[in-house]
Parts: structure tokens; sequence; C-alpha cells
């Protein structure tokens, strides 16, 4: 490979330059550069998504891994969650596809433990029931709600908080998981 002169003078001099410009500046406007840099930073990685009746409004198609979601609930009945379900590599359908096969079928694929599961009662308060709501690890996600259509709120969270592993289980008058209304969505979480 060659290199013209002007180029490789440019090249040399690019880091002589940059630290003479660098020793000139103002560091109390480098430092303030910074801190905007880092809030902003930790801003763009929390991702707040709205439940609705049947699905999710704000989330994106793909983030970066290491992003933190939030989850706030829309709806004045039904209780809503958030759960991010890592889907394996192999496995090449999309969600939708997934989420309408029989639950044996379904469940061998998202035999994983949860990256995260949020959990918001309407007009209520987030609960972090796994994790904090960070994705970290790269990867094609399924984020669906389990919750049973028409579960009481207020029964179903305290259900929850007695569980010990797993979801509470059922009542009566419980109905078909929300995923099978539709409230599923896919997530690629990239490397960071």
């Amino acid at each position: 490979m060659r290199i013209g002169t002007r180029r490789l003078s440019a090249l040399l001099l690019a880091p002589i330059t940059a630290l003479t410009l660098g020793a000139c500046g103002n560091d109390a406007a480098d430092e303030e550069a910074d801190a905007t840099t880092t809030t902003e930073a930790a801003e763009a990685a929390t991702v707040e998504v709205t439940a609705v009746d049947y699905g999710y409004q704000g989330l994106p198609d793909s983030v970066p891994a290491g992003t933190k979601f939030t989850l706030k609930n829309s709806s004045t009945a039904e209780l809503h969650e958030f759960v991010a379900l890592r889907i394996p590599d192999e496995e090449k359908r999309p969600v939708s596809e997934i989420a309408a096969l029989p639950p044996e079928e379904s469940g061998a694929i998202f035999q994983s433990d949860p990256a995260t599961v949020l959990v918001t009662p309407p007009g209520g308060e987030m609960i972090p029931a796994v994790g904090d709501g960070t994705i970290s690890e790269a990867g094609r996600y399924a984020i669906v709600c389990f919750i049973p259509t028409g579960a009481n709120p207020q029964e179903y969270v305290q259900r929850m908080q007695q569980s010990e592993g797993g979801p509470p289980q059922g009542s009566e008058g419980d109905g078909p998981p929300h995923v099978t209304k539709g409230m599923f969505a896919e997530l690629t979480v990239t490397a960071a």
C-alpha cells in the first residue's frame, strides 16, 4: 500500500495537532461538555415503554446492550407486564409465529430465565419483579405479557409477591394470557 507524502505528513501531524489543541482548551468547558455527553448517554440508555390493552407503545425495534426499560400502564382495568425473553440464536421464526404456537412449543423456545420482568398495575407504580429493566446481553428478544385477561390487579400483585419463583398461580376468573390477544413484540439488542 502506498501512502502519498501529503497524506503521510497529515497522519504524522494529527496526533501533535490534537495534543496542542487539547492543551489550549478550556478545562471548565471541556468538563461541562463531558458531563453533558455522559448525561445524554445515560438518558439515551433508558427507554420508557407504555403498556396498552393489548400491546406496547414506545418500544423501538433495536437497542444497544445495557439499555434499561421502564414500564407505564395506560390501562384503567388491566395489569400489564414487560417480560423480556431471549430467543435462541437457532430460532429464526418471528415472535408473531412463536406466540401463536401451543404453550408446550412456545415454552420450549422460551425456556431460559427472563432478562427482566416489569409489572405495572393500572395507575400504579412499576414493580421490577426480575432485574431492574436492563437488558445486557445482545440477541433477539420476545417482549410479552403473560398476565391473564381480567385478572384482578390487586389480587394478582399480592399473589406475585407471595410466589416463590415463577409466575403466581391463577385464580378463578383469570382468562387467557395477554400474549394470546397480541400483547407481544420483538426486540433486537445489539452489542454495545
